[in-house]
C-alpha cells in the first residue's frame, strides 16, 4: 500500500555541535514514491538524509522505518532495513575493480528479494560492463556516479537516496543519469532525490520538498512546482 510510510521523520532536530541545522521536520516517503528534496546551499538537504541514515547522531525527534522506531538505530540497521544511499562525492572504493566495488554490496533485499543481480546492473550500466577490471581510480566522473548507483541496487534496496545525483557531470552525462533513474523508478524502488538541477528533480518526483534554514518551507507535486517559476526563483533562484 503507498498509504503506508517506508520512512518516515516526526519533529526531526539535528545539530553539528552547536549549529541547530534541522528544525521540526517532519515528512514520510511511501514504497514505490519519489521524493525531491530541495533548497539553496546550506539549507540542511544533506543533514536531513543524513539524520535518516543514523549517520548524523545529534539529534532529537522520531524517525520510523516500516512503522518501526529505527530513532537510536546504526547505520548499518538502517542499511540492512533496505535503505540504500548513494553520497555527494560518490564514495567508491578506489582501490577495488568495478567488478569487486559491485560483488561486496551484493545482498538480498530487505524481504529477500534478489531482483537486482550482477548480470542486471550492468544491463542497466553498460558502460560499467566494459570497465570490470578498472579500478575506481581510472573511471570517469559520470562512470563513477553509475558505480555507485549500481552499488547501491546490489542491496536490492526498498529505498534509494541519492545526494547530489549529478554533481560534476558534463550535461550529456547528467542526461543518461536521469534517464536511468527514470528506469530505476519504474522498477518500484521508491527514493529521495537531491541535486541543483531543480527542474529534473521535480520532471522525476511525485513530490518536491524545499527545505528553508532547516524547516520544510514549501511541499507539493513536482509537476506543478516545476510549472510555477514564481516559486522557483523564490525559494531556489532558478
Amino acid at each position: 500500500m503507498r498509504d503506508a510510510a517506508l520512512i518516515e521523520t516526526r519533529d526531526l532536530h539535528a545539530f553539528y555541535g552547536e549549529s541547530h541545522i534541522l528544525h521540526g521536520v517532519t515528512f514520510a516517503v511511501r514504497p514505490g514514491e519519489c521524493i525531491g528534496l530541495m533548497g539553496r546551499n546550506g539549507m540542511g538537504k544533506s543533514t536531513l538524509l543524513r539524520s535518516l541514515l543514523a549517520i548524523v547522531r545529534q539529534r532529537w525527534g522520531a524517525v520510523r522505518v516500516r512503522g518501526i522506531d529505527m530513532t537510536n538505530a546504526t547505520p548499518d540497521a538502517i542499511a540492512r532495513a533496505g535503505i540504500a544511499y548513494v553520497p555527494e562525492g560518490r564514495g567508491i572504493f578506489g582501490n577495488l575493480t568495478v567488478r569487486e566495488n559491485l560483488v561486496m554490496a551484493a545482498r538480498p533485499g530487505f524481504n529477500g528479494n534478489r531482483d537486482w543481480t550482477f548480470e542486471r546492473v550492468l544491463e542497466t550500466f553498460p558502460r560499467l560492463r566494459e570497465r570490470l577490471d578498472h579500478s575506481g581510480t581510472q573511471l570517469s566522473g559520470g562512470e563513477q556516479q553509475m558505480l555507485t548507483i549500481g552499488r547501491a541496487l546490489m542491496t536490492n534496496p526498498d529505498l534509494l537516496i541519492l545526494d547530489e545525483a549529478t554533481e560534476g557531470l558534463a550535461p550529456l552525462i547528467a542526461k543518461g543519469v536521469w534517464s536511468i533513474l527514470h528506469e530505476i523508478r519504474q522498477h518500484g524502488i521508491a527514493s529521495i532525490v537531491v541535486d541543483r538541477d531543480y527542474r529534473s528533480v521535480c520532471r522525476l518526483a511525485d513530490r518536491c520538498i524545499v527545505l528553508v534554514k532547516g524547516k520544510i518551507a514549501l511541499e507539493g507535486p513536482g509537476k506543478e512546482l516545476q510549472a510555477d517559476t514564481t516559486i522557483l526563483s523564490k525559494y531556489l533562484s532558478v
